[in-house]
């Protein structure tokens, strides 16, 4: 089975939590079946893989995400980057021509689209996987997967079934309607569009080709940013008449807003959280190293990182894109392929980060021109290259970095280091690489 997750988000809906660089399928919030707390992109690829150990999981997002998703599923998938944002119908054809041009795919081989950020139980899957398998019977060009309704809902656009059946043809689509609208929709049998769709490769690759003039997938990566931005539905599905679509009648949810996500965590606080006696149907997330005492809260989410705290009803956290739109702050903590960097204070000419380097990872080897930065190690071991000499660092290691200096820094075993960033210009764009 090939599947394409559709990795997006502008790291608005889950604030403070997610942010630009850490959208909200990587906050871990949910816990395996060992209790230990996993992020939504790892909880899909393990689903997958539970359901077929053989799928070929592939991920199409934007650069922002790649440390992220190297950092949660180490090697274990394949990424396709975006090298900019152009919508759904660029991003899928950019990853089918991966598939077919770099990884040499059969064009009768199914490929199903998934978006990563579903919260599902297995059977899910297992309709992903019936998916695959109608895709390449080819007694459609598209087989959608279509979710039976479990209210009149305005958030999503609507399938309208020819029949009945399992597996019906289409008859037409709906977009986003008003509840009455809905309620129309939903007694004529229609099914919520999920943005779950299969088809044989060699049907996309030809369709990509039709619309967009390009050799291969390093022709069709380097003229990206001239592609019209436009949905995968308006510029293929809507205009396939050969199109049947597959019903699925599991638990399905999707977790867009904290008021979602609180239905869902595996647990209703997480950090250093006290709630009273008096607190009901409250979730708190902290990632403070300071305590949060709540009193008396009730039908509230409370959640606090270095990007902000929020504190909201669970009803009106839906409604708080516009707001955080406009509250304006760096990126306090990322996840890269190496570890994680957590901004400790910031202020005119210095910076001060806690960064943690998983064991057997590595920075990649750099210079600065415009900071001298000093390195403390709190614990673990590793090494550090300073223009080609290697230093082995254990913990209470203090090494100076001037600027215009090659440096990068491997654990041995999981590194915490306290890091200082001095000079008049600092920023993420100072930063040169080399081959070590």
């Amino acid at each position: 089975m090939n599947i394409i997750l559709l990795s997006g988000g502008s790291g608005k809906r889950l604030w403070p939590l997610s942010n630009d660089i850490r959208s909200k399928q990587f906050i871990k919030l949910f816990k395996d079946e060992n209790g230990k707390y996993e992020s939504m992109v790892q909880r899909v690829y393990r689903q997958i893989t539970e359901v077929d150990n053989d799928a070929d999981v592939t991920i199409a997002t934007s650069k922002t995400q790649v440390s992220a998703i190297h950092n949660q599923l180490g090697n274990k998938v394949d990424v396709c980057v975006e090298p900019c944002r152009r919508d759904t119908f660029p991003a899928i054809a950019l990853a089918a021509s991966f598939l077919y041009y770099e990884k040499n795919v059969s064009r009768d081989a199914a490929v199903v689209i998934c978006p990563v950020d579903p919260y599902v139980e297995n059977s899910y899957y297992e309709g992903v996987k019936k998916l695959g398998k109608l895709a390449e019977e080819g007694q459609a060009n598209l087989t959608l997967m279509g979710i039976e309704p479990t209210y009149p809902s305005e958030k999503y656009g609507y399938i309208i079934p020819k029949g009945k059946e399992d597996v019906s043809a289409v008859s037409e689509f709906k977009e986003k309607p008003t509840v009455s609208v809905a309620e129309e929709y939903i007694s004529q049998g229609a099914l919520w569009n999920a943005g779950v769709f299969a088809f044989k490769l060699g049907y996309l690759v030809d369709k990509a080709h039709s619309m967009i003039e390009f050799k291969d997938y390093k022709d069709l990566y380097e003229k990206y940013d001239t592609l019209t931005k436009i949905s995968f539905d308006y510029a293929v599905v809507e205009k396939e008449s050969s199109i049947q679509v597959m019903r699925y009648s599991g638990d399905w949810k999707d977790v867009g807003t904290w008021n979602m996500m609180s239905e869902v965590m595996s647990d209703p606080t997480k950090g250093n959280v006290t709630l009273d006696d008096t607190c009901e149907n409250t979730n708190v997330v902290n990632e403070l190293n300071i305590p949060i005492l709540c009193m008396g809260c009730k039908d509230m989410v409370i959640a606090a990182s270095g990007d902000g705290i929020l504190i909201s009803d669970k009803e009106r956290s839906g409604y708080m894109k516009p707001y955080v739109e406009k509250i304006s702050s760096d990126v306090m903590f990322a996840e890269k392929s190496w570890g994680t960097y957590t901004v400790l204070d910031a202020q005119p000419g210095a910076m001060t980060i806690r960064i943690k380097i998983n064991a057997g990872s590595a920075m990649s080897y750099h210079s600065h021109e415009h900071r001298d930065e000093v390195w403390s190690v709190l614990s673990g071991s590793g090494k550090v290259t300073l223009n080609d000499e290697e230093h082995f660092i254990s913990a209470g290691s203090v090494i100076r970095i001037p600027r215009n200096t090659k440096h990068s820094i491997m654990a041995g075993a999981d590194l915490t280091v306290i890091e200082v960033q001095i000079g008049d210009e600092i920023s993420v764009q100072d930063k040169k690489k080399y081959k070590n």
